[in-house]
Formats: C-alpha cells, structure tokens, sequence
C-alpha cells in the first residue's frame, strides 16, 4: 500500500500544512528516528494523544547544534514540548561496558552515530527552555525514568541527583506515559497551568513547599548519599519496592540534609494501576503505518529490522533480575493484550512488504509470562516482593501456561503463518516449576515441547547468566542446576522430534559478587557442556537497578552486607577471558590468572597443549555425532 505524508504524525511545517494545521497542541522531541511502531516510544506517545484528540507534531533527533533551526521550525505548541529520549537510555545505546563506542546506533537512518547527543533529556530541555522559557517542559522515557532519584551514573563515575536538578522541564513521567500524558494534556487544554498537575500519578516534579503526609517515605537526602554509601544503599530498597507495588507510597528526597518547607524536594507520585486488557489493546490497536516516516526511504534502521516481523503481546515482568531495569520502568504486574488485539496485528504484519510467513517474535519483555498473575489479588495488593519467582516461586502466582499455548496455536492457524519464533527470553524456571495444581503442570510440560518443536530457529536462547549459586543468588537468578534439568529435556524433545537445535546460553561477568574463581569454575563447567560461549556480556551498572546499587555502595540493598565487585577495567578483563578459554590469546592471561587465585589445577583443564605450530586445534563441533556431521555438511552445500 502506498503511504502518505498525511499517514504519519506530521514532522515539519509543510505536513501540519497538508493537513490544515497552523499550530500544534504539542510538539515531542525525540532522540529516536521516527518509526511509526509500536514498539517505538515516540510514535506510542505520539498516537496516544491524538487518539486523546489532541495535535501532535514530531521533530526526531533535531540538530543540537548551532543555530537550533530544528527547535524552531514548529514554532510555539499550544499546550507543551515533550521530550522523548529514545527507547534505550542514551548513554547505554551510544557506548559498551568499557565505554567505547558502538559500531552503530540502532535506532538511527543506517545505524548512524552522531545524530542523537548524550543525554538528550538535559540537553533537549535546556535548548526549549532558552528558546522558550515561558513554554511548559514534559520529560519522559527510559532514561528519564530511570534518572527520577538519585543515582550512581557509570559513564561519569558520579552520583547524580534527579534528573530534574539538569534537564530545566517542569514534571517528569516515569514509567509507561500513556495515562499520565493524557490527563497532563487534558488539564492543560481546560486552560490549568502545568503546576496543576503535580498530584497525577507516575509523575515527579521537584518543590520547595512539600509537607510529607502519613504514609509517605522520606528518602535520605542526595546531600547525604553523597556522604554515606550505605545511605544510597538504604534508599534503593525502598525506591524498588515502591516501583512494583499495586498500591504504593509517595517517595520525598530531600536535596539537601533536611526537609523543611524551604529545602527543595524530589516528589515521585504513585504509580497508575497497570493497564486492563482493554487499555492495552487500545493502544495497540492506534493507527500506526508500521514502518518508518516516508523521510527515511531507502535508509536501514536496525532497530526496526529487528522488530519489523515481531509482535509484543504484553507488558510487565514479574522475574525481578538484579540487574534489569524492566520492573522499574515496567512494573512487575502483567498486562495482557486480548487474543483477538494479537491476531488483528498479526495480520496487519502478514500484510506487509517482504513478509514471507515467518514471524520473528511472539513474546515481550519475558517470552512466557502472558497470562499469568496471583491467585489471591488481595495479596498481591499488599505484596513488596520485586520478584515473584525469586528466591523461590510464589505459592501464590498462577504459572499456567495454557493462555499462551492457546495464543501460539491461534496465530499459528491463520493462513499465510509459515512459523512464528519466540525470540523473546524464556523462564525456563517456570517451565520446571511444580506447583500443586496439575493443570499447570501439565500445560508447562506441553508448553515446552510445543516451544522445542514449533517455534525455535535452530537456536533457542536462554539466560541462566552464571554458574555460581552464590552470584546468582545475588543476580536473582535460579541454581544453574536448573539449567542442567532445561538442557536435558530440550535434548529429550529434540531427539524424540527428529530435530537438530542448539540451545544458546547467556552469561554475564564482573557482576557484583563474582571473582575469577567463579568464572574460572563457569569456564570448567560450560566447557563440559561442550560450549563454547557466544552470548556474553561484561556487566554494566545502568541507573535504578540493585546491581547497579551493590556495585557503587558495596552493599546489598536488602541486607546491607558487603559485596565485592570488579570495577578497574584490569579486574573486568581477567573475568572476561575465562568465556573464551578456547582462544589461544587468552591462554596466556588465563594460566597467570590461576595461579594468582590459586587453582592451578585447572591449568590442563582449560588450556590443554594441542598446539599445532602455533594454532590451537579446537573442535568446533564437539561431541558432534555421524548424522549431526552429515547435516552439517549438506546445509553448507
């Protein structure tokens, strides 16, 4: 189908002019090329307000530069500028956990660098506010909500306060900005000042007249997490808790040392109750073309090419990984979207050029926790847990996977679906988990096999992250025997199905609480499982997680014990190398490593003398079987 500019929400003032506009109510400022998507936060806020009957213009990833024509070219909103910093925190997208520069930013025209700044929150609203200061500021998306307390900042080693305390906008919203967006919109179109919103929900705004009520948490002031890292520390458990619970509190932090009516004061409003299933698909169901804005014709958008097939069929993640940001932004609470919304989007993809009947994802942010939810929702309302699943599963949280399976089939079934993948991550903790409901775990069991043998792509991906029982405990993480049972049945099924998969694992070094001795054992223990390691990651401190916090205080938010971490980059390195004992550049650095922590008994384990002039013969097909060869062969042919 051909598109129009009039499709899209308008960009310039030539496509407010096609559709007879001569002012917008709210002009959004994204760091993000525009892609009219779903899965895009500009183009989800974008379309939220205009379903709301508001005008909205988006002006994506505006020159920062110079005479900042860009933030002019619109002119002056009715009502507001928003500010949208991307669908990944700034800093994350742009630079690797040794602070280099990516090979390209995914949700930029050809992956290009340089069109987006760090940090666009601060420097967006600082441009809009010396342009125009009387204009009102609204700052949302990931790095903003991530950055709403104070918060230790890996790229500038520094503790940062609320992101407010830089980027001059007036509130701030957190989290999914659908409801709070509207009824911010809606008050200011009733003609209220934008002063008049600061009691909405899932907003936060900094004062100086703010009496703490009752039930309110007072935080330790920045001014004295600054002091006392333990401080920092105390104030994370609280700041986690409040993020996923159905009925939470108001958080205050004093920016200095005491609250009084003349100290300035972050407030963080309750979060809005997660979205019905109604809700949900309607913001699904908003009219977006799917694609990018016409502008970027013939321009590769990688972020987009990775979605483009793809389908989200909820929201939330109840697992609470120590070092995820889902549940912060998110929430722990599910939020489904109906079977006939998923199928309706289904089908608007199997319409889409080059879409050959095979769909990339089925999932979200955890691949296979739709439809699931507490059994008892009066204890849920009252529960603090960050996780539902850690350190033991819930008795209480309903793991049946029957509503997925019956998803699965339904998309599966439609004419012109060859196969839908799940390329989100899958729980497998919650595949073994057996409750005292049979239906439960009989849907778990047939929830595997279907998974196995109708929706991996030759390589099923899973995290179990590490090896040590102890790391994991602190990453909220299942024992890896867990992953010993997984590998075991995803064997079983493969061979009873005649198929021929790999199961791909996931691991993270340099986690707080990990030492060489616990990769060295991790490189002992994958190397037995005849893999060697694709899927790894040195672990970086991103805002508002608990590893983030136990790596910069040295505590545990929840017991306020010690924990040790790596943080020179010669300490990241000497755990990084144990991933790739096969390599024979890291022989070298992995033999001095074991003797300096004492286990040089592991010497001949991990690197054994096969040498050949110089080359390390490693097989890579380990333990590959006559028929596995044979197959292997044919498809290279």
């Amino acid at each position: 189908m051909e598109l129009r500019l009039t499709d899209f929400l308008p960009t310039t003032k030539k496509e407010m002019e096609l559709r007879g506009w001569e002012e917008v109510d709210i002009i959004l400022f994204s760091a993000d090329a525009y892609v009219d998507h779903p899965s895009f936060a500009n183009a989800v806020i974008g379309r939220t307000l205009e379903a709301a009957g508001f005008r909205v213009a988006i002006v994506p990833q505006p020159d920062w530069h110079g005479d900042f024509r860009d933030f002019k070219k619109l002119g002056r909103p009715r009502l507001y500028f928003a500010i949208s910093p991307g669908n990944m925190d700034s800093m994350v997208n742009k630079y690797t956990a040794n602070r280099r520069l990516r090979s390209e930013d995914a949700y930029s025209p050809d992956g290009r660098h340089g069109l987006r700044p760090d940090y666009p929150s601060v420097v967006y609203s600082q441009i809009l506010r010396q342009l125009y200061p009387d204009v009102p500021i609204v700052l949302g998306g990931i790095e903003a909500s991530l950055r709403r307390l104070t918060h230790y900042d890996y790229w500038q080693d520094k503790l940062r306060p609320c992101i407010l305390c830089d980027a001059p906008a007036d509130i701030l919203v957190y989290g999914m900005g659908e409801k709070p967006m509207v009824e911010i919109s809606r008050r200011m179109a009733e003609g209220l000042p934008i002063s008049a919103c600061r009691d909405i929900p899932q907003t936060v705004y900094i004062a100086n007249d703010v009496t703490p009520q009752a039930d309110d948490i007072v935080l330790h002031s920045h001014e004295e997490c600054l002091r006392n890292k333990r401080s920092q520390a105390e104030n994370f458990r609280h700041i986690e808790e409040q993020s996923n619970m159905m009925h939470a509190k108001r958080l205050l932090q004093p920016l200095t040392s005491h609250l009084s009516p003349l100290t300035s004061c972050v407030v963080v409003n309750p979060p809005y109750p997660p979205m019905t299933t109604e809700e949900l698909d309607a913001s699904f169901d908003l009219p977006y073309t799917r694609v990018p804005h016409i502008k970027y014709k013939d321009k590769r958008i990688p972020a987009y090419d990775m979605i483009k097939f793809s389908v989200n069929i909820h929201r939330g993640c109840f697992g609470g990984c120590a070092f995820c940001t889902i549940s912060a932004h998110q929430g722990k609470f599910i939020a489904c979207r109906s079977k006939e919304s998923i199928l309706k989007e289904v089908k608007k993809v199997m319409q889409m050029d080059g879409f050959k009947g095979y769909l990339s994802d089925l999932g979200g942010p955890s691949a296979n926790m739709y439809g699931m939810h507490g059994r008892n929702l009066k204890a849920c309302e009252k529960c603090k847990r960050p996780s539902c699943i850690h350190p033991q599963i819930c008795p209480n949280l309903n793991t049946d996977h029957s509503k997925l399976l019956e998803i699965y089939r339904a998309v599966d079934a439609l004419p012109g679906i060859k196969k839908s993948f799940i390329g989100s991550g899958v729980r497998y903790d919650l595949l073994l988990h057996h409750s005292k409901d049979e239906k439960s775990n009989k849907a778990a069991m047939e929830y595997t096999r279907e998974l196995i043998k109708n929706h991996v792509s030759g390589r099923l991906k899973v995290a179990p992250e590490h090896t040590s029982d102890h790391v994991l405990s602190l990453m909220r993480k299942p024992s890896f025997q867990q992953f010993y049972e997984f590998k075991r049945i995803f064997d079983r099924i493969n061979r009873e199905e005649h198929l021929n998969q790999q199961i791909i694992p996931y691991f993270i070094s340099s986690h707080p609480g990990c030492s060489e001795a616990d990769m060295a054992e991790l490189a002992v223990i994958t190397k037995h499982l005849d893999f060697q390691l694709e899927q790894v990651q040195d672990f970086t401190p991103t805002p508002m997680t608990v590893s983030t916090e136990t790596w910069y205080t040295g505590y545990d938010p929840y017991t306020l014990e010690p924990v040790k971490s790596a943080k020179s980059q010669q300490e990241k390195l000497a755990q990084r190398q144990y991933f790739f004992w096969y390599k024979p550049e890291e022989r070298r650095g992995i033999e001095q490593s074991l003797r300096r922590i004492g286990k040089p008994e592991l010497i001949s384990e991990l690197c054994p003398r096969n040498y050949t002039n110089g080359n390390y013969r490693a097989n890579p097909y380990p333990k590959e079987s006559r028929e596995e060869k044979r197959g292997r062969n044919r498809r290279k042919r």
